[in-house]
C-alpha cells in the first residue's frame, strides 16, 4: 500500500531549542500511525508542523508524493490534511452547528449532514452551545469540524486527554470507524494502549527523536514499550 503522508528527517526549533531532530515517519493510505511518548517530547511540535502552523527548520513533508513542506497551514487544509488539535480549542459560545460549518470551508453544509451521522450526539446537540458540552461531546465535536473539510488524512493530537476511561473507547471506535470509510490516520498520544489496539503501525517519541518504530502489534509486545507505557505487561 502507498503512503500518503511522508515525513523525513524533520527538524523543528523554537527560538535557540531545537524540538525535533530529524524526525521520520510514514503513513499508509487508509492507516493509521500512531506516535506515542510522554508530555513534553515533540508530539504536537511534530503535529504543528506538518499542518503549516510551525516552520520546519529543515527535512521534508510529503503529502501524496507532493512536497509541502513550509507551506501555510490554509494550503496544507486544502490539500487534503485536517488536525483536530490538542486541547479541543472549540468555539464555546457557538453553536455545534456553527462550530461544524467553521471547519466545512467551501464544503460547508453538503458535508453537514454526513459528519452528524457519525456523531449521533452532537445530532441531537446541533443548537447547543458548544461550551455546555461534556468533555467527551466536545472532542466528538473537534474531531467533527476537522471532518467537515473532508480531508484525506485526519491528524488527532491527544484526543483521550482528559476523557474518563468508557469515554476513551467510544473516542477511539470512533476513530477506527473513520479510518474504515477510507481516510488516513495520525495520532499522538501518551494512552499507548489504546493507539497500539487500533494501529496498523506505531513509534515511540523521546526527546524530540524517534527510538522505535514498527508494527503496532509487535511494538505492543515489547519489552521496552510495555515497561514504560503499558504498566509494564505487554499488550497484543
Amino acid at each position: 500500500m502507498s503512503a500518503v503522508l511522508e515525513v523525513e528527517n524533520l527538524t523543528v526549533s523554537m527560538g535557540v531549542q531545537q524540538i525535533l531532530h530529524g524526525v521520520s515517519l510514514s503513513v499508509e493510505e487508509k492507516g493509521i500511525y500512531g506516535v506515542l511518548g510522554s508530555n513534553g517530547v515533540g508530539k504536537t511540535t511534530l503535529m504543528r508542523a506538518i499542518s503549516g502552523i510551525y516552520k520546519p527548520d529543515g527535512g521534508t513533508i510529503r503529502f501524496k508524493g507532493e512536497v509541502v513542506t513550509g507551506l501555510p497551514s490554509h494550503a496544507i487544509v486544502k490539500a487534503g490534511i485536517s488536525q483536530a488539535p490538542e486541547g479541543r480549542q472549540i468555539f464555546s459560545n457557538m453553536t455545534v452547528r456553527e462550530n461544524l460549518l467553521i471547519g466545512g470551508g467551501r464544503h460547508g453544509l453538503s458535508e453537514l449532514d454526513h459528519v452528524a451521522s457519525l456523531f449521533p450526539i452532537l445530532k441531537e446537540r446541533i443548537n447547543q452551545e458548544a461550551g455546555s458540552l461534556s468533555g467527551g461531546e466536545q472532542q466528538m465535536l473537534c474531531i467533527g469540524r476537522a471532518l467537515m473539510g473532508k480531508p484525506e488524512i485526519l491528524l488527532l493530537d491527544e484526543p483521550s486527554l482528559g476523557l474518563a476511561p468508557k469515554i476513551v473507547k467510544a473516542i477511539f471506535d470512533l476513530i477506527e470507524r473513520i479510518r474504515s470509510e477510507g481516510l488516513s490516520i495520525l495520532i499522538v498520544e501518551q494512552n499507548a494502549k489504546s493507539v497500539l489496539r487500533i494501529a496498523d503501525q506505531a513509534a515511540v517519541m523521546e526527546g524530540g527523536k524517534i527510538v522505535l518504530q514498527g508494527d503496532a502489534k509487535a511494538l505492543a509486545a515489547d519489552p521496552r514499550v510495555a515497561e514504560a507505557y503499558l504498566g509494564g505487561h505487554a499488550h497484543v
